[in-house]
């Protein structure tokens, strides 16, 4: 059986082996999220012990989870229905055991308590292995593990806290507290002690700021040892200062503007964290030539936080503007050089230095740089004027321009034929003919179009133009009417209908038909056979619609004359030697009215 010597030196090899193992895990994964014991209030690479004796009680602590948010997954690993499945083992189990031997976690919040029995004298740990994870990040075990350490009776295990520092707190520089080891041993009495202080680490070390460890250590009368520690950090409580200054302090010339030399000059200071200052722009300037407004910047980054950027925007100038006249549409748009859209006369300004002040066209407002120009029988010109904000000025002047705006008027139309006129066909007036007025740029001309004498309803159109290409329309609609024909007159029966559903006349083929049909202009007879422009037949379609015999036939070959004493025209028509066949026959006269009737040989 070990010695109580031999027990205490087996429990301090533990404790080392347990720190070192604790170190090197963390060091593999950093920046997982952790998985820590509530045997001290740290998470780091310190192994925790838990004190106790042969057939004393079980010691417990809880398994809880830190989110470290750099494994590439931000926040808590377990989120959703993420899971991680921890076993739980003890190196020795004739010292001490543990359970229970598997625990799970599924969020953040989850805690899981453990008993740690004690049995012989000596020294154990207790670590956990990931035996599966769902969540997609990694987690840092060797936080969990801590030592057990058994003492042979009647010595009971001290106990040992890290006092005036808070694991985890952020301290200002210049104002961490001192960090003390407080002991509580039932044998040998409470006793306190300063914590032992680890190196300040972290990029700005230099200047006192980053993470400390203060660490505890306390071995009682009887061998047993307890350790503690506590990490915390030490911040920069505030950002750097930015001064600018200008000299002249406030600008020589108008409107913001220097006229003279002025100087720039940046002071910018940091005393917490020097090491850690770091400076963007604050470049000194000195302005001794003519510039637009320019921006100089300055921004400053240290441990205690960004400042800036600061900006102070410096101009220059002692040059007067130009300007330049334009019209718009650039080119006339009319006949003879003239403008029949109101062009625009504008003015285009500038300097490179203080800008234009104003920029006016003539007889504008004052803000205004364009002018459009109203119709006028003669030329015009504008002018315009530029200033800028140093007083200085310049002119320009556009001139020659010709404006018509107004369309020209028919003044008059010449000729018969009024609006609403009508005239039957053949004793239509002559074409109209018209004449333009224009009080600007002049007429130029006027034409009548849409003349015609054919039977229908026409409009004249009369356009009259100016000078300048603008154009006005004045219409007038008229009617000429068709002559009225009647007939066929009997023995014929007329039929103007289609075939289906005409009256046929029913007639031996080869016989003379006589058509006689009358034609009136208006009341007035005509007796002049020229008034007929065509007599035709055509084969066509027979049907079953009712028949007429014809009881009357001519003799004689085909003619057209006109007969005084019956008072009409008369058409003697020697039908087709084609029995069973089917015509019509049509007369047109001069004006396009036709007469029709369908015949059936037999």
């Amino acid at each position: 059986m070990a010695t109580p010597t031999q027990i205490a030196r087996r429990g301090r090899l533990g404790l080392v082996l347990g720190t070192m193992l604790a170190t090197l895990l963390l060091a593999a994964v950093a920046y997982a999220d952790d998985i820590a014991n509530t045997l001290d209030l740290s998470v780091d690479a310190v192994a925790e012990t838990l004190p106790l004796n042969v057939g004393g009680g079980a010691g417990t602590t809880t398994l809880y989870v830190t989110p470290r948010n750099g494994d590439g997954k931000s926040g808590c690993n377990l989120t959703g229905s993420a899971t991680l499945v921890l076993a739980v083992s003890t190196s020795d189990a004739a010292v001490a055991t543990v359970s229970p031997t598997s625990v799970t976690f599924g969020s953040c919040g989850d805690t899981r308590a453990l008993t740690v029995a004690p049995h012989d004298a000596g020294s154990a740990t207790i670590s956990v292995s990931q035996v599966s994870n769902s969540s997609g990040g990694t987690f840092n075990l060797a936080p969990a593990t801590f030592t057990v350490t058994v003492a042979p009776p009647p010595n009971t295990a001290p106990t040992i806290a890290v006092g005036g520092v808070a694991a985890g707190a952020s301290y200002a520089t210049g104002t961490v507290p001192a960090a003390t080891c407080d002991v509580v041993d039932a044998e040998d009495g409470a006793s306190s002690f300063a914590a032992t202080l680890g190196a300040v680490t972290g990029p700005y070390a230099s200047d006192g700021i980053g993470s400390q460890t203060a660490s505890c250590s306390y071995t009682d009368a009887g061998g047993l040892t307890a350790a503690a520690s506590a990490t915390y950090s030490i911040v920069d409580p505030s950002a750097p200062t930015i001064d600018a200054t200008l000299s002249p302090a406030t600008p020589d010339g108008l409107v913001g503007w220097y006229v003279g030399d002025v100087t720039l000059t940046w002071a910018v200071d940091e005393p917490e964290s020097p090491g850690s200052l770091a400076k963007t722009g604050c470049v000194d300037t000195s302005v001794t030539t003519d510039q637009a407004a320019t921006d100089s910047t300055c921004a400053a980054t240290s441990a205690g936080g960004p400042a800036g950027p600061v900006t102070v925007t410096i101009k220059r100038d002692g040059t007067a503007p130009t300007i330049a006249g334009a019209v718009a549409p650039a080119a006339p748009d009319g006949a003879a050089g003239w403008y029949t859209t109101a062009p625009t006369v504008s003015f285009t300004c500038a300097d490179v230095l203080s800008g234009v002040a104003s920029c006016v066209a003539d007889g504008t407002a004052p803000a205004a740089d364009s002018v459009t120009l109203g119709e006028s029988a003669s030329a015009q010109s504008v002018g315009g004027t530029a200033t800028d904000a140093a007083g200085n000025t310049a002119t320009a002047s556009l001139g020659g321009l010709l404006v018509d705006l107004s369309d020209p008027s028919v003044a008059s139309w010449s000729g018969s034929i009024g609006d609403g006129d009508s005239f039957y066909f053949g004793s239509v007036p002559p074409a109209p003919t018209c004449s333009a007025a224009d009080d600007v740029s002049g007429p130029a001309g006027c034409a009548v179009t849409g003349y015609s004498a054919a039977v229908g309803t026409h409009t004249l159109l009369a356009t009259a133009r100016d000078v300048a290409g603008r154009t006005a329309i004045s219409s007038r609609t008229y009617t000429v009417l068709p002559w009225t024909l009647r007939g066929f007159f009997q023995p014929v029966d007329n039929s103007p209908a289609a075939p289906a559903s005409v009256i046929w006349n029913s007639v031996k083929g080869g016989a003379t038909v006589p058509l006689k049909f009358e034609v009136l202009v208006g009341a007035t007879e005509q007796t002049d056979t020229a008034v007929v422009r065509s007599l035709t037949y055509r084969a066509t379609a027979c049907s079953s619609a009712p028949a007429d015999d014809l009881e009357l036939t001519a003799s004689g070959g085909t003619s057209l004359r006109y007969d005084a004493v019956a008072g009409h025209y008369v058409y003697n028509w020697q039908t087709p030697k084609v029995p069973g066949a089917c015509y019509v026959a049509t007369m047109t006269t001069q004006d396009g009215s036709t007469l029709a009737a369908f015949f059936r040989l037999k």
